[in-house]
């Protein structure tokens, strides 16, 4: 496709300085764009680069719309989601057409919009309903009651297990599972484990974006519930009863056990792990290949380690841990110093 500066403008609500009639056909990063490009500068260090790419314009923050960089610039407020308004505009629709495969299983006592598009191999099971506008791709199965919203993209090899309900306009990476069984076993006398039925289900909110190979299990009874605007990466495990906060992200190989509440607007690191039946308060930063052990009661805090604690206390700490060979010495150094200046007992 083709686009000029100034109807990329209009449509993602920048500012022009410069020739808005330049036409560009596609977005590139800044050291890899040619000429018809438009790429983008988010970081300051990277000043020098945008003044020599090649690209024929630059989405940039306004605090930066004022510099001479020999090319049209389109200045915004928050650059990075005017850059995903950007791409959205190059980025390639799935959607071409709704139309449903003639090689998908679909009961007929489920019920899928005229607007939808059902790929090859998808299965619908009994008494499903799919919203408008929604799409199965290829090869995803969507078990029996379950309630999928409208303008959904469900990937490949997606699995929705029975009863779990999926708002609108959600993401669902390939190979996602959603509804598995909860690890729920009663240990028994001869040591051995006795399965506890998970009987409850999945409750996902709207505009959430689950990542591939990522597992979200039914509850023992009632709901595991993703509220509105999460966003979760790949290979992520999100144990029974778990409920997450609106808006909060979690990056990938992250696991939350059982029954945890993770409140809104948090963000937690990759590799995080967080143990069942806490709660951890809205707006908590949680730093990379952490352990949280214990519920954390306000809002807006950081915290690093395992077991977690509270950022700048690791960093204190950290600090310190790193010189304990050296303060050892000195320690001795002082004990002997101490032991000649008192002299014999």
């Amino acid at each position: 496709m083709t686009i000029t500066v100034e109807k990329i403008a209009e449509q993602i609500g920048g500012k022009v300085n410069g020739n808005g009639n330049i036409v560009i056909k596609g977005a590139s990063g800044l050291e890899s764009a040619q000429e018809g490009h438009i790429t983008f500068l988010s970081n300051d260090k990277y000043l020098n680069k945008a003044k020599s790419t090649n690209a024929s314009a630059i989405l940039v923050s306004k605090e930066w719309q004022n510099i001479d960089f020999d090319v049209p610039t389109i200045a915004v407020d928050n650059i990075y989601a005017s850059l995903a308004d950007m791409l959205n505009i190059f980025g390639n629709s799935l959607k071409s057409e709704y139309e449903v495969s003639d090689f998908a299983s679909i009961s007929k006592s489920s019920f899928v919009h005229d607007n939808c598009t059902i790929g090859p191999f998808c299965v619908v099971a009994n008494k499903v309903k799919i919203g408008e506008g929604t799409q199965l791709i290829s090869h995803a199965y969507i078990g029996e009651n379950v309630r999928i919203g409208k303008n959904c993209i469900i990937y490949p090899g997606v699995k929705i297990y029975k009863d779990c309900l999926i708002g609108d306009n959600c993401i669902i990476h390939a190979n996602a599972i959603i509804g598995s069984d909860g690890f729920g076993f009663a240990p028994l006398k001869d040591g051995s484990f006795k399965k506890i039925p998970q009987i409850g289900n999945v409750v996902i909110g709207d505009d959430v974006e689950i990542g591939s190979n990522t597992v979200i299990d039914r509850a023992t009874m009632g709901s595991t519930v993703i509220r509105d605007g999460v966003k979760l990466d790949n290979l992520i495990q999100v144990a029974h009863n778990v409920e997450i906060g609106k808006n909060t992200v979690m990056a990938a190989q992250a696991g939350i056990a059982g029954s945890t509440k993770l409140g809104a607007n948090c963000q937690v690191g990759g590799q995080t792990a967080i143990v069942g039946h806490i709660s951890i308060a809205d707006k908590t930063l949680i730093q990379g290949q952490s352990g949280m052990t214990k519920t954390v009661k306000k809002e807006g805090t950081k915290w690093y380690g395992t077991p977690a604690i509270e950022y700048n206390n690791y960093l204190k700490s950290f600090a310190i841990y790193k010189n304990l060979p050296d303060l050892e010495s000195r320690i001795r150094e002082l004990e002997k110093t101490i032991k000649d200046l008192k002299g014999p007992s």
